[in-house]
């Protein structure tokens, strides 16, 4: 299995980081461009927004390059009774749905709903191929809860989109959806590690893992490119269906609760920001308009600069993973003990932290005087 993670980080790693560069040439051609013509965005120039498809193609030539050999090998077989052949088509058909309709959107833009629409299409072509949350414990209760067909449906296709949109409305800073995915990403694979996870789960969460990590070196601060709507939506949408593939066997609540846990940082913010837009605009259409009040907003106008505020952000996300993998392999007082720790030195260092950067801002005002 070892050797398996191996060639699937360093396949999507390098074909990734090779393609990006070329992605940034053909954005500027074809007009994939952001340019900053609102308070919300976080950059001063023109930025090329097509790192998606670089992505894609390293996540989807290690895939498939390690699911052929490992089924050759008789490591893996696609066509037993979990059948995952037939479900990765659904993943791979949705991809393709989900790229399309976000290619329009890095392009030209798009209405929010009709992108809403098209992550719900990509989230019932892979449930009509199979890739369902069934079944799960609920903690400190007895008894698989078994879900009824239409509950079932209607979990998964929740789960999926809104992941998706949890990594696409922190996509806000250099590197910082693409960082967070990482985090995730390598968190949720020690987890399936130590569960004994089906292959498949593993060898897609190390080649998305390759793939991120081929292109964060073009996108962190300073950023030369981003990843735009085709790479943030990919991104949740894998991250959403390999959760499932995952954990699918695991009889605990870990198949709902741990992914939670890991992709906890984007799912409070796109929860804030229901929340939020909701009380503000005080309907339903509310909830699509974009503002200014993310996680990663707030810690600019606290005077953070963007490479701090990414690592802040990296340090949560890090704390939340880890939590789950603590939770998934000790006792829930283990898991409680450390957020704990965390808590308490992050109150400690909070106030020194604010009190340096006064000392720092008013030696600089000095200077200039």
């Amino acid at each position: 299995m070892w050797g398996d993670i191996a060639i699937a980080f360093l396949l999507a790693f390098i074909t990734t980081f090779v393609l990006t560069p070329y992605t940034i040439k053909i954005a500027k051609k074809i007009g994939a461009v952001d340019v900053p013509k609102d308070e919300r965005r976080m950059h001063n120039k023109p930025m090329p927004k097509f790192g998606g498809p670089a992505i894609i193609v390293g996540f989807l030539l290690s895939t498939i390059y390690l699911l052929i050999t490992s089924s050759i090998e008789g490591n893996l077989n696609l066509f037993g009774g979990e059948n995952y052949f037939i479900k990765l088509i659904g993943f791979l058909l949705g991809i393709i749905v989900l790229s399309f309709v976000c290619f329009f959107d890095d392009i030209k833009g798009i209405h929010p709903l009709v992108k809403l629409i098209g992550q719900i299409i990509a989230a019932g072509i892979v449930v009509a191929f199979g890739i369902r949350i069934n079944n799960f414990n609920l903690p400190f209760f007895e008894g698989n809860i078994v879900l009824s067909n239409v509950f079932s449906i209607v979990l998964t296709m929740g789960w999926i989109v809104g992941i998706t949109n949890a990594i696409n409305l922190i996509d806000g800073l250099d590197g910082l959806s693409t960082g967070i995915a990482i985090i995730s990403s390598v968190c949720l694979l020690i987890i399936f590690a130590l569960n004994n996870s089906p292959l498949v789960a593993i060898i897609i969460i190390t080649a998305l893992v390759g793939a991120l990590s081929g292109f964060l070196p073009f996108n962190f601060n300073p950023a030369k490119t981003f990843i735009g709507d085709i790479g943030s939506n990919f991104i949740g949408f894998t991250l959403s269906i390999v959760s499932i593939l995952g954990i699918a066997k695991t009889a605990t609540a870990f198949v709902v609760v741990l992914p939670i846990i890991v992709l906890g940082l984007p799912i409070f913010d796109t929860l804030s920001a229901i929340i939020r837009r909701l009380i503000k605009g005080k309907s339903l259409k509310a909830v699509l308009q974009a503002d200014k009040g993310h996680l990663h907003h707030k810690l600019i106008a606290k005077g953070f600069t963007q490479k701090e505020a990414v690592l802040i952000l990296y340090g949560i996300s890090v704390a939340c993973g880890m939590f789950a993998v603590i939770l998934f392999e000790s006792d829930i007082w283990k898991a409680v003990s450390f957020a704990l720790m965390v808590v308490a030195v992050v109150c400690i260092g909070y106030k020194e932290f604010f009190k340096l950067r006064k000392e720092e801002k008013e030696e600089k005002i000095k200077e200039e005087k």
